[in-house]
């Protein structure tokens, strides 16, 4: 695992990272904007203490573990893009935390999102982060799970945020949770994905 400076990571302010999504996507997962270190590495999730990858693999939602620290590999790329998988962010722009965007950014990334999404036309879109969601798309009622409106065509969830500072969730909890838009998408079957995270 690389280690970063504080000055090397504070250096990735306003950085962006690309978009991982590729044809015959299912599920588009959506983060709020890339950290430093995602910033950094070029890889979504990337922070050591983030449990987004975890949360997949126990979900079964990839068959293998990925450790994104140091940067995906292309193999991993390509092993989440063959499973119908996408990653994007609400906000291109990294920073240190997701409370230092402004709530018109957030409104312009929920914009930009629905163009983003009937343009790649995923199945499901799982948006990580309740906060985020109600500001990008002016529901401040809004709860978690299963939204009753579609999104540019796609069935829509809200999932918990992955990152270590939500200490509400555990991989095991995150995996259930996941795995829910997973199955709605068609990437988990029901027996499977339930074994998977009773593990």
């Amino acid at each position: 695992m690389p280690r970063f400076s504080r000055a090397e990571l504070e250096s990735m302010r306003g950085v962006e990272v690309p978009d991982l999504v590729g044809p015959g996507l299912r599920l588009l997962f959506v983060g709020i904007n890339p950290g430093l270190w995602t910033a950094a590495t070029q890889t979504h999730f990337a922070h050591p203490g983030n449990r987004f990858y975890p949360a997949l693999h126990r979900a079964g939602i990839i068959p293998c573990p990925i450790d994104p620290a140091s940067g995906m590999t292309d193999a991993d790329r390509a092993m989440m893009i063959e499973h119908g998988l996408g990653i994007t962010n609400l906000v291109r722009r990294a920073s240190a935390r997701a409370d230092e965007l402004t709530r018109s950014e957030l409104r312009e990334g929920g914009d930009a999102l629905t163009r983003f999404v009937a343009r790649h036309r995923p199945r499901v879109v799982a948006v990580a982060g309740i906060t985020a969601y109600r500001a990008a798309f002016g529901e401040p009622r809004a709860t978690a799970g299963r939204q009753p409106e579609l999104l540019a065509g796609a069935a829509l969830w809200v999932v918990p945020n992955p990152s270590g500072l939500n200490a509400h969730e555990t991989t095991a909890s995150l995996a259930e949770k996941y795995a829910e838009p997973a199955r709605a998408a068609g990437l988990l079957e029901e027996a499977g994905a339930s074994a998977e995270i009773l593990e």
